[in-house]
């Protein structure tokens, strides 16, 4: 096994237990996966994985090899990581990514700035759930809410993040005229009840569980429900003249040990484009430092 190639779809398939997900990872085909692999036990005479109802199993021949397998990985990555640290060009590709809702509602409009100032720089978007892996370059910088980046990132954080409890309008006016049980819409992770519910809503019920936090705030809109929101984003669609019937209670939550960081590998801490990119993201986030630490949002009065 000397081709790099031949290891990466190696590792796609031990790590995934199966060719579907081997191939969404490594962003080719299904029948591509299959074919390499075949090729690969062929060419060296050995079965790899067994064919089980689930997907794939590593054979004791692979086992043996998996360890070594993640060596050359590590050492490729790093290779990767080394050459294009050098790199002072200010034009090629950057692999940015964020949280979807961070890029729509708080910053798309630098990415049209970055591309009107940079324009020989392609930016290459990743939004989608998931961390990427910048170790191995899976993308390049990384703007992420984080409470303690790994060590081999470097970066800045940009903002503290504070959390707000929002309500519907008409909501609010209900829960003031009657007794009724608090309405919740909660994470679909939230096993247990939640901390702020336990102290300040304590006769409550579940009305909603939702794993994407647009959905929240839709649900909150559309009246099913209170919910506890970063407040980046409800305020930032709300402003005194939007008419949003979405605003917080006036509920004071500790600030989060969470904040926004911009990160890249400290590896690309002299690639231009990187650092640029690094630093402009950095700059626009600190711009709206008071979106992501609640000074915007609209309380009920």
């Amino acid at each position: 096994m000397t081709d790099w190639d031949d290891i990466r779809y190696f590792l796609a398939i031990a790590r995934n237990g199966n060719i579907t997900a081997a191939a969404k990872a490594l962003g080719v085909n299904h029948s591509t996966v299959s074919r390499r692999i075949r090729t690969l036990e062929e060419k060296h005479g050995v079965r790899l994985f067994e064919r089980i109802q689930s997907g794939y199993e590593m054979t004791a021949a692979a086992s043996g090899i998996y360890e070594l397998a993640l060596e050359v990985e590590t050492k490729h990555q790093h290779i990767s990581r080394h050459l294009f640290g050098q790199d002072s060009r200010l034009q090629g590709e950057i692999n940015l990514t964020m949280p979807h809702d961070i890029l729509g509602y708080c910053l798309i409009d630098d990415v049209a700035a970055f591309r009107k100032k940079h324009s020989e720089i392609q930016l290459n978007l990743f939004v989608a759930k998931g961390l990427k892996d910048l170790a191995a370059r899976e993308a390049d910088v990384a703007i992420r809410l984080t409470a303690s980046p790994p060590e081999y990132l470097i970066g800045k954080k940009a903002a503290s993040l504070q959390h707000g409890i929002y309500v519907n309008e008409q909501v609010q006016a209900t829960l003031t005229k009657t007794k009724m049980q608090v309405p919740l819409i909660l994470w679909t992770n939230d096993n247990a009840q939640p901390l702020w519910v336990e102290e300040h809503f304590p006769s409550s019920e579940v009305a909603l569980r939702v794993d994407d936090l647009y959905s929240m705030y839709a649900a909150v809109k559309a009246g099913i429900g209170i919910a506890r929101m970063p407040c980046y984003m409800p305020d930032s669609l709300s402003s005194p003249l939007s008419g949003d019937t979405v605003k917080r209670l006036p509920i004071e939550l500790p600030v989060s040990s969470w904040g926004v960081w911009v990160l890249s590998h400290a590896d690309l801490r002299h690639t231009a484009r990187v650092r640029h990119c690094r630093d402009f993201f950095s700059d626009s986030l600190q711009q709206r430092k008071d979106l992501f630490e609640g000074r915007n949002s609209i309380y009920f009065k």
